[in-house]
């Protein structure tokens, strides 16, 4: 195909759509992770409680992904991709926008949630229209070019909450981001490949087919493992990276709202040179191979003596989030390993299970390797981290490679 042919396909109104509702969901979904420590010191939460009341909210909001994963993903299938993305987008700009009252750590908790049920459905049924409306050729640099761009919303809200230094502030502006791009969304075609599915009589978003084919059901699994690293270096390794850092070497001015953003500016550069890794080679496994290793690489200097002042810090920040920018491809491979009936489902659980996954690194990372074994900060995250690589690779290993996949044909 021509450059002037794949420059169209960029400049495609959904491409271009997907691109800026990803750039809005990653703002919401981040933003609590850059103004965690002023929005819970604003409610009045003194220094000594402030790590539980931010694992809670978190938790919370994981879990409202990892729910709204399955409604919306259903949904798409059943009603289309277009009613996912209006119908996410104006449940969390409402929850963000209320954000911006809370009070006590419960309110907080309960909006994350909600607003974690609407943020669930944005990536998935952008990725699934965005590759069905894109020739097989290019489908991976189109879809990693709409996670590139999106992903600059979590640089775009660690900028905003410095330049306003106003947390609710913050989430208001969030709230009204959506509503206008719920108006650009009015323009925006389904997929032909969806429509053509409308008038076959077969099953569509129906979970339950995930697990009654052990075939099925193992792609689906493996789809989910191998996405893992990506949160347990944003969701544990950045943000605590000011506790860590106290712990690697002492006194220290780390900002972990800043971490997040040189991990965001990372994991954007990432999500397009994977895509470019990927056609390069003609193969999704190999590009994820080549992450896998350089993540591995950065997780062992970050809990290294080597990171020992603030600038190493933040420059391995980044570095794990260009290592980890594999998330666009991740989602791909899980639109493309199933059919048309059940590829919205598919490509709108995986993530958000990975998503969801938080708590449970959490609850081994914090809860049991920490509190139960009595083991320091430090040596719990390695641990947790070895794990997280060891289950993803293996994953990898025995997934299906999925580069030169046809998307239209269903599920039986």
């Amino acid at each position: 195909m021509s450059n002037q042919s794949l420059k169209s396909q960029f400049l495609n109104l959904a491409v271009i759509v997907a691109a800026l509702g990803y750039f809005v969901d990653i703002y919401d979904l981040l933003l609590f992770t850059i103004v965690r420590e002023p929005s819970l010191i604003g409610i009045n939460i003194g220094d000594s409680d402030i790590m539980a009341a931010s694992m809670k909210i978190i938790n919370w909001q994981m879990v409202g992904l990892l729910i709204g994963g399955v409604l919306w993903g259903v949904m798409g299938d059943k009603r289309g991709r277009l009613s996912v993305l209006f119908g996410s987008i104006l449940l969390y700009s409402v929850a963000n926008f209320a954000t911006g009252y809370v009070q006590t750590v419960d309110q907080y908790a309960w909006l994350r949630f909600i607003a974690g049920v609407g943020l669930a459905g944005e990536l998935g049924a952008g990725i699934t229209l965005v590759s069905e409306l894109m020739p097989q050729k290019n489908r991976g640099v189109v879809t990693s070019f709409v996670a590139g761009v999106g992903l600059f919303g979590a640089v775009f809200a660690y900028f905003i909450y410095k330049a306003t230094n106003d947390w609710r502030l913050c989430y208001k502006i969030g709230g009204v981001l959506g509503i206008f791009l719920l108006v650009l969304r009015i323009k925006v075609s389904e997929s032909s490949i969806f429509k053509n599915l409308e008038s076959k009589h077969v099953s569509k978003g129906n979970l339950l087919m995930f697990f009654n084919k052990p075939s099925r059901f193992k792609k689906y699994i493996l789809a989910i493992l191998i996405g893992l690293p990506t949160w347990f270096v944003i969701g544990i390794m950045l943000n605590l990276s000011n506790r860590f850092a106290k712990d690697l070497y002492g006194e220290n001015s780390i900002d972990s709202g800043a971490s997040i953003m040189y991990g965001y500016i990372g994991i954007a550069l990432g999500d397009i040179v994977v895509g470019l890794v990927s056609q390069h080679f003609k193969s999704r496994k190999k590009a994820l191979y080549i992450f896998y290793a350089m993540t591995i690489l950065g997780i062992i200097y970050f809990f290294s003596p080597l990171n020992n002042n603030d600038f190493s810090m933040y420059a391995v920040s980044m570095y794990l989030g260009f290592s980890t920018g594999f998330w666009a491809i991740f989602v791909t491979m899980g639109a493309e390993h199933f059919g048309t009936n059940l590829r919205a489902t598919a490509a709108t659980t995986i993530p958000n299970v990975v998503r969801g996954a938080l708590p449970l690194m959490n609850l081994l990372f914090k809860d049991y390797f920490q509190a139960n074994l009595q083991w320091t900060m430090l040596q719990s995250a390695m641990v947790t981290g070895a794990i997280v690589m060891v289950i993803s690779v293996v994953a990898l290993i025995f997934t299906e490679e999925t580069f030169h996949k046809d998307l239209d044909f269903i599920e039986e």
